[in-house]
């Protein structure tokens, strides 16, 4: 710094000798000075209009210019970067994009007006049913579904399809913080799912052996935090505990109308 401030200096002085010492000529006397006298007296004008300011070193411009980039790098992040801290990738189970950046913790759905929607296999011919309600996070699904690709590897054609998606964000504040101001930062993405729900199925357009579909479903029931049981395409729909079963044709009543019975559920 001290060596700019002394090289600054010296142009100044320089300038100011030159200026001086030419002040007399005429602008015929100046034309008339030779090509290095006149390099002298432009170089040493130039030299006084760069450096007006002789505290501003190119150390400074440079700082400045970077920090400058920096901000501008900081400012082009899309909103789900600067939520997640990360872009998403094609095998992240997260959403597009969300309305709000975070959300309420809400509770564990239960149906009680008696709805049996999501308790069925839909897609598949095996799947697996939960037999308790749950917060599942995303790495939880990715994890139940990676074991399940891997047992099923063998068999060609095997589809694998998940009943829910986590798309709710879940924030969360450090251990022995003070209450107050505001709300968490993000952690992870989660999904709710109720008593019953059927979370993965397995099928395809192949035939899969019910006791190989039977231990990849169970491998991947092992990565999730709630018990499940194993269902096929022709079990009965479950609500909460009770699981729905038709009546056998002895005790009918003799009605047109198909009677049903609910039962306690067992585990498989």
């Amino acid at each position: 710094m001290f060596a700019s401030l002394t090289k600054s200096f010296a142009r100044l002085s320089c300038s100011a000798s030159s200026a001086s010492a030419l002040g007399s000529f005429t602008s015929s006397s100046r034309s008339s000075l030779p090509a290095a006298t006149r390099s002298i007296h432009l170089s040493s004008s130039s030299c006084s209009k760069i450096t007006s300011n002789p505290f501003q070193s190119s150390a400074t411009t440079s700082i400045f210019s970077q920090a400058t980039s920096s901000s501008s790098k900081i400012s082009s992040r899309s909103p789900f970067q600067n939520l997640a801290g990360s872009t998403r990738n094609k095998s992240q189970l997260a959403p597009r994009r969300t309305k709000y950046r975070k959300a309420h913790k809400g509770r564990l759905p239960f149906p009680t007006g008696g709805s049996l929607k999501g308790t069925t296999i839909q897609e598949g011919v095996y799947g697996i049913r939960l037999l308790a309600p749950a917060r599942l996070t995303a790495k939880q699904l990715n994890a139940a579904e990676v074991a399940l690709k891997r047992k099923l590897k063998v068999i060609k054609g095997a589809q694998i399809f998940m009943r829910v998606f986590p798309d709710i964000p879940v924030c969360v504040k450090g251990n022995e913080t003070r209450m107050g101001k505001g709300k968490g930062t993000f952690e992870y993405w989660a999904c709710r799912a109720s008593m019953g729900k059927v979370v993965f199925e397995i099928g395809g357009p192949v035939e899969i052996r019910p006791e190989i579909a039977r231990e990849a479903l169970r491998l991947a029931s092992a990565k999730l935090p709630v018990p499940t049981e194993f269902v096929t395409a022709s079990a009965a729909p479950r609500l909460g505990r009770l699981v729905e079963t038709p009546l056998p044709p002895s005790a009918s009543t003799g009605s047109s109308s198909a009677s049903t019975v609910l039962k306690d559920g067992e585990k498989l």
